[in-house]
């Protein structure tokens, strides 16, 4: 190596000539992650968004089909059913067969579930191709956060040797920005789905079925972007023999691991009103019954939790505990307060800053569990907690459907609240008191 004027230090003879020719291949290379990386995002971002289509809908599918809340409740803890199968049965398959592998079959089952919607114009056809939407979204989700980040680690690929500690920096940031982008797509995501889909009922023809085309239509061309996009990860030879995902959380962990799992749920809970019975909500409390009014209503919460969720995203673990539930609880308030007066601006502001609340608590509550284990094991706890997440995005949303067949709506969601409000702030003290004692 010799030194040029600027004190840097430079290749020469033939290392400079295959780091010359090596230069056009890095450049290509780079600009190929950078296409899949952006193809990935977007992808992922319209495929849970396709999973929320059916939010503004659900007003549709009652009045078609004559069932109830409860009823309705069910059709969405269908879906939870199909993510937690998924999650657990094909959720790590991507570690073993390739990221774009697992992907692009997820993306066109979606679009499977798209063509049940429509071509299933039943009850039975509705439970049917939510489950097979909750699996597609169980393989996804996982897969695409880790692909956007071996993507965005590829974009930084360089074939001059820089600095080591340069290199290491820049790593970190590459890891934040696809965090970002994931948080983004994914929260985001869920709330485009009922802002498009909504829209699409109050303006456009077939109300049922339009929507169910543009995003299948759109998944289609992302599926093909997805499959022309570098593949991150290699497959063992041999195989290693296939196992569902395992779960497991140390027994000196488990009492911080269950108030964070706790703590995700109720924070899951409130989400899972906006996805299913907020639409029902609008109309029969507040009286509008614009569907397009129901699916903005739904993106305001899931953009506040998305937002809320990147701004919180350099805070420190207590510092995040705290701070959801400060936004939570006036969020639900204000919430109610909208039903009772009842005010629309009311009830949307106060489920902005729900939104947001549940957004830090639950990015928050996944942290705590992740750090109560071992490196090797992460995934092994990360299971044990989306399994307890998703009974909380079911299971209170089931019972609040049926706790409105015999009181009002609005008193329902005075006792749902209060419940939410009480686990949350017991279970967040727990878990600050654990990670202050690490």
């Amino acid at each position: 190596m010799t030194v040029i004027s600027n004190g840097t230090s430079a290749p020469s003879g033939s290392a400079a000539a295959m780091e010359k020719t090596a230069g056009p291949d890095h450049a290509r290379r780079r600009r190929h992650h950078s296409f899949g990386f952006w193809a990935a995002a977007a992808a992922f971002l319209v495929n849970m968004g396709f999973s929320a289509v059916p939010t503004p809908l659900y007003v549709l599918y009652q009045r078609r089909d004559h069932f109830s809340t409860i009823t309705l409740t069910v059709v969405f803890g269908a879906y939870a059913i199909g993510v937690v199968a998924s999650l657990f049965f094909g959720g790590h398959l991507s570690d073993r067969l390739g990221r774009k592998r697992v992907l692009v079959p997820a993306l066109l089952v979606n679009v499977l579930s798209g063509l049940i919607f429509v071509l299933a114009p039943s009850l039975a056809g509705l439970l049917v191709a939510r489950v097979v939407s909750g699996v597609s979204i169980g393989l996804t989700t996982a897969t695409a956060t880790a692909y956007l980040s071996e993507l965005h680690r590829g974009t930084l690929a360089d074939a001059s040797h820089s600095a080591q500690r340069a290199r290491s920096a820049q790593t970190a940031r590459s890891a934040q920005t696809a965090q970002i982008v994931a948080t983004a797509a994914n929260l985001g995501g869920i709330g485009v789905g009922p802002l498009v889909a909504g829209l699409l009922a109050q303006y456009a023809p077939q109300p049922l079925r339009l929507s169910y085309y543009v995003f299948g239509a759109t998944l289609l061309v992302l599926s093909l972007f997805i499959a022309l996009s570098p593949e991150t990860t290699d497959r063992p030879d041999p195989m290693p023999r296939y196992r569902p995902q395992r779960i497991a959380v140390p027994p000196h962990a488990r009492p911080m691991f269950l108030a964070a799992t706790a703590a995700g749920a109720a924070t899951f809970a409130v989400y899972g009103v906006f996805t299913s019975l907020a639409p029902s909500f609008l109309a029969g409390t507040l009286h509008q019954t614009s569907h397009a009014v129901a699916g903005a209503v739904a993106f305001t919460a899931f953009a506040a939790g998305a937002l809320a969720q990147i701004a919180m995203s350099r805070a420190a673990l207590p510092t995040a505990l705290r701070t959801g539930p400060l936004l939570l609880i006036p969020g639900l308030a204000l919430m109610i307060a909208g039903m009772w007066l009842p005010d629309l601006t009311t009830f949307v502001i106060g489920g902005a800053l729900a939104g947001a609340g549940a957004g830090i608590s639950f990015r928050a509550a996944i942290t705590a569990a992740a750090s109560t284990a071992a490196p090797e094991s992460r995934a092994e706890v990360l299971a044990g907690f989306f399994l307890g997440a998703y009974v909380g995005l079911t299971v209170p949303v089931v019972g609040l459907g049926i706790a409105t067949q015999h009181v009002s709506a609005r008193s329902a969601m005075v006792v749902f609240a209060a419940l939410v409000i009480a686990a949350v702030v017991a279970c967040t003290r727990v878990v600050v008191r654990a990670a202050a004692d690490k």
